[in-house]
């Protein structure tokens, strides 16, 4: 069905098969690397995608036994450790099959959808959304787990592919919220973010009428930070604390230090 939103489904075909790539032939000791997700190995990052998906499709939830872990803070991360906890308790070949197979599935669905239903509100983990930016945030969390997965296993760089782009995309666009809401800068303040690497960009935030907004790239700024999309998009998904990005060699400071590091220290956006 010819759509609005069929770079959605692409970029989530393409982030799903970017796991099945580089999962491809690994051993069970592969499977049980920790990720930078409190608690979980890559096996559990691959069960929460497939958890999470099958939820969509209308699947139940299964029952969490016991306590929860000190890292689950809200009712998403029960969802996501009951999925996880379940699954550990199954072979793994049947975890890796179920992957392969639930995508397959959500993709199905997805192409079948009308621009009416992509474009209906209705619940999402950030709240009530229509279904296109559900769908958006499901590549952002994708992409971001393929990361994690990506560095659980050693592997040098990130992938690049379209999942990247929502990603610097969404974060980019909550600095104004940052400088604005977290750091609670002064009126007047700009400060600019540049970002290397395979899609480098420069963003300009301001306090304008006592509210963060963001202002063209080529705008003047008294402070400025200079890193890497790596790092970037890292320590804004929470994969890495402020003093690794501020420390980095990759990192350069101009302007107000102090201002510069409380905009790191509250860039943290994922839920």
């Amino acid at each position: 069905m010819a759509t609005s939103y069929g770079w959605i489904v692409d970029a989530l075909a393409e982030t799903w098969g970017s796991f099945e790539t580089v999962l491809d032939g690994r051993s069970p000791v592969d499977f049980d690397a920790p990720t930078a997700c409190p608690g979980w190995s890559v096996r559990d990052v691959l069960a929460h995608l497939v958890g999470f998906e099958r939820m969509l499709q209308g699947e139940a939830l299964p029952e969490h036994e016991g306590a929860f872990p000190d890292y689950v803070r809200n009712p998403i991360g029960e969802i996501n450790e009951a999925v996880v906890a379940a699954w550990r308790r199954r072979p793994l070949g049947e975890l890796r099959e179920a992957f392969h197979r639930t995508t397959a599935d959500s993709l199905a669905r997805l192409r079948g959808l009308s621009d009416p239903a992509w474009e209906a509100v209705g619940w999402s983990p950030e709240g009530e959304r229509p279904y296109h930016r559900f769908m958006e945030t499901r590549v952002l969390d994708s992409w971001i787990h393929l990361g994690d997965v990506r560095d659980a296993l050693g592997l040098e760089g990130d992938d690049h592919g379209p999942g990247e782009a929502v990603v610097l995309g969404r974060f980019g666009a909550a600095l104004p919220f940052v400088l604005g809401r977290r750091v609670a800068a002064p009126e007047g303040t700009r400060v600019a973010i540049a970002l290397r690497g395979e899609r480098a960009a420069r963003h300009v935030v301001a306090i304008e009428d006592g509210r963060g907004v963001a202002l063209a790239s080529e705008a003047g700024a008294e402070s400025e930070l200079v890193t890497s999309t790596a790092l970037f998009w890292r320590r804004a998904a929470g994969r890495v604390d402020a003093s690794r990005l501020l420390e980095d060699p990759a990192t350069t400071v101009r302007g107000d230090v102090t201002l510069v590091g409380a905009l790191v220290e509250g860039l943290v956006v994922m839920i």
